[in-house]
């Protein structure tokens, strides 16, 4: 499907819809991701009567983007998915994953008109030092000099050296790339710009939760390979919120075991929605 946004039509991934939804949930992926991270959780979200609908970011795969990379920092983007949020039908539940975790994050501190927000993978601020971050660093020149299918490049060489990677299915791996040239040059390097460079925001949101009594969960894989897992939990805490693991799971729970991520959200949302 798509929704309005405001540099053009969203591209999203919905689940079927239950006769009565409880409510809907919003699922934003993050750097170099897109709607369909989010393939496997929607079935289970619509049996328990939460209609999920997954989007591609604004510059992400099929939906277009702007071409300045001030408009991919968290903030900017922010806003953008607070006005999705606001065209969905009432209660949005807000996830975020990776990068979307810290645009999420941007949507509540924006107004975004949710009734929980649930952060996954994601951290309090950059990107702290370590795979990811040198692999960003690696691949921006190249990006900036050759573009996408050479930036790409480097992306496949440095995943060939992780273990796991060469059970990969190929049908994935070309999709994996096909989503990747598709982006927008420009978002992916404003998007690397604001994991390099997103400060601490986590006093700021604890308040907004505060203030409007929103819900919210931190939830990471067991073997989160991004932000380290004593970062989320002290997030978590100063946030004053639950911190919860998901087994056989690294930075991707949603695709690495659905089930045992669906098995932590759906009580909290229900929970939330009673």
């Amino acid at each position: 499907m798509e929704l309005r946004g405001r540099y053009g039509p969203i591209a999203a991934l919905r689940g079927p819809e239950p006769e009565n939804p409880l409510a809907t949930a919003l699922l934003v992926p993050g750097y170099t991701g897109s709607k369909e991270d989010f393939a496997p959780l929607l079935d289970g979200c619509a049996a328990a009567g939460v209609h999920a609908v997954a989007i591609d970011l604004p510059g992400q795969y099929e939906s277009p983007g702007p071409d300045e990379e001030s408009a991919y920092l968290p903030a900017e983007l922010g806003t953008v998915v607070a006005e999705v949020a606001g065209a969905l039908p009432a209660p949005v539940i807000l996830l975020g994953h990776s990068y979307g975790g810290l645009v999420a994050r941007g949507a509540v501190l924006a107004g975004a008109p949710v009734a929980g927000l649930t952060l996954l993978g994601s951290g309090p601020g950059r990107l702290p030092n370590g795979f990811r971050l040198d692999a960003l660093r690696t691949g921006e020149p190249e990006l900036r000099a050759n573009g996408l299918s050479a930036a790409y490049g480097v992306r496949e060489r440095l995943n060939a050296t992780l273990p796991g990677w060469a059970a990969v299915p190929p049908e994935l791996k070309e999709f994996l790339r096909e989503r990747f040239v598709a982006s927008n040059a420009k978002g992916l390097l404003g998007m690397a710009a604001g994991l390099r460079a997103e400060p601490d925001r986590v006093d700021d949101l604890a308040a907004v939760l505060r203030r409007d009594g929103l819900r919210c969960l931190v939830v990471a894989g067991a073997q989160d390979d991004a932000w380290n897992l004593p970062a989320q939990r002290e997030m978590a805490r100063r946030l004053g919120v639950p911190f919860e693991l998901v087994p056989r799971a690294a930075h991707s729970p949603n695709t690495e075991n659905p089930a045992g991520l669906l098995g932590i959200l759906l009580p909290a949302w229900t929970s939330w929605l009673r």
